[in-house]
């Protein structure tokens, strides 16, 4: 199993860029869902899920 996840993270650090707009893209749909109440938190989330993918965050802070 963690030859798996280990793909997965090659496959992510790969495409750095692209998982960190992906991220962006789906907390701002959480964002969304939840009715902006969350969205301190939500930013906080993707940016720390950004940081811990590729190079840290490719993109441009919120």
């Amino acid at each position: 199993m963690n030859s798996f996840f280990d793909k997965v993270k090659d496959l992510a650090d790969q495409h750095d860029e692209k998982v960190d707009q992906a991220l962006d893209k789906i907390g701002d749909v959480v964002d969304d869902k939840t009715g902006n109440k969350y969205s301190d938190h939500i930013d906080k989330g993707v940016d720390f899920a950004q940081e811990h993918t590729g190079q840290g965050n490719t993109t441009e802070q919120h």
